[in-house]
């Protein structure tokens, strides 16, 4: 399993880059960026799969291409805002982590607004019926 993986990669980026830390600094930082690089290139792979289902189940059910593009936007900014705090967080910027996880979060309420105002017309739709 690819988790497997991503955790001991991670680990050993972890222990590696405290290792260094008291040592070499600068060298701690560089192991820290290789790690996270690799354990993307990992995440990269399984996110083409998982893309591809939510291609195929989209196809199955008919919903708008348009609409399961806005649900993959919306999933990539969170997880990468949540990615970019973190890093942030842990290189002690916390105050620039908070306003990336809100910037984070107005851009998925505007990548949300088109499926908002769908689903109100299907609500406002189905009163005219009633």
């Amino acid at each position: 399993m690819e988790i497997f993986k991503i955790i001991g990669v991670a680990f050993v980026t972890a222990v590696t880059a405290i290792l260094l830390k008291s040592t070499k600094p600068e060298l701690s930082f560089a192991v820290t960026v290789t790690g996270v690089i690799i354990i993307l290139v990992f995440v990269a792979d399984m996110l083409q799969n998982t893309v591809n289902i939510i291609a195929a189940i989209a196809r199955l059910t008919g919903i708008e291409n348009g609409l399961i593009k806005i649900l993959l936007k919306i999933v990539g900014v969170g997880y990468l805002t949540e990615f970019s705090a973190g890093i942030l967080n842990d290189f002690g910027s916390n105050a620039v982590a908070d306003k990336v996880i809100l910037g984070g979060k107005l851009t998925i309420l505007i990548l949300a607004l088109p499926i908002i105002e769908s689903v109100l017309g299907l609500v406002g739709g189905f009163l005219e019926l009633i």
